[in-house]
């Protein structure tokens, strides 16, 4: 296992012990809204402040993007706006609307990044102890077990996930009735690493993401390919961490995915 994956495991892993013990007395948590129906809790600064801690400890040289607290520049860099060779990009509570419901979606999500290229990732679900990894060229893992994509073919046999506009299948926005309406069914789990882990490992045959964030899609997506899948933005490009706008699927699901998109 590479040195880098390894401490990230540590870090993830130590979150989820923030998250596990937390979830234990719901009603005592402070919640706070960041924006229309987003919302974050003191777990979710606790979470991100114990794994930036953990791996600046360890690569006090990188960079940080978390999803609480921002940019982190690395030590005795002096350009504010450069990108970093290594940034770390972290969310620590994926599903926090989930979380302060009580429903046991929910995941921690750390992605390393070289010069721009995903190279590392951890996606850890405490509540089942399930520990997904990818090291690019390494294959994608759920707790040391290899996994790949599912091998279905069929769209209309298809289950996918959904993290669209009003993504109930039937009552979706017009860009999405056909791919949503064309499979089997579609599911919004609340959480979207948990979406990409489980196309990685065969569980969703695809995903659809819009306007979503880099913490959101780095880990999973790393995932996703190393597990055989193919991912792209909506124009079939490789731009989803800038667009905000991702598909990932199977290799014969993905472009009926992308063909419903299209139209």
């Amino acid at each position: 296992m590479h040195p880098m994956l390894n401490t990230a495991i540590k870090a993830a892993r130590r979150a989820g012990t923030i998250i596990n013990r937390a979830s234990l007395d719901l009603e005592r948590l402070q919640v706070a809204r960041k924006g229309p129906k987003d919302y974050v809790t003191e777990v979710d600064h606790a979470a991100e402040e114990a794994i930036i801690d953990a791996l600046r400890t360890a690569y006090p040289d990188h960079g940080f993007l978390g999803e609480e607290s921002g940019t982190h520049v690395p030590a005795g860099q002096q350009d504010t706006q450069a990108q970093p060779e290594f940034q770390w990009i972290i969310d620590p509570l994926d599903g926090t609307t989930n979380f302060i419901h009580g429903v046991p979606i929910y995941a921690i999500s750390i992605a390393l990044a070289h010069r721009g290229q995903i190279t590392q990732a951890v996606i850890y679900d405490p509540n089942r102890n399930e520990l997904f990894t990818a090291s690019r060229g390494g294959g994608a893992f759920l707790n040391d077990r290899r996994v790949r994509v599912s091998g279905l073919t069929r769209y209309h046999d298809a289950l996918l996930g959904a993290h669209v506009p009003r993504s109930a299948s039937g009552s979706a926005g017009t860009q999405f009735e056909g791919l949503l309406s064309g499979c089997a069914a579609a599911r919004r789990l609340g959480s979207t690493v948990l979406d990409l882990a489980y196309v990685a490992s065969g569980r969703l045959d695809g995903f659809c993401g819009y306007r979503l964030k880099p913490w959101d899609m780095a880990a999973g997506s790393l995932l996703v390919l190393e597990a055989g899948g193919l991912v792209s933005d909506f124009a079939g490009d490789q731009g989803w961490l800038q667009s905000g706008s991702i598909v990932a699927a199977t290799p014969k699901i993905f472009p009926q995915m992308l063909g419903h998109l299209e139209h």
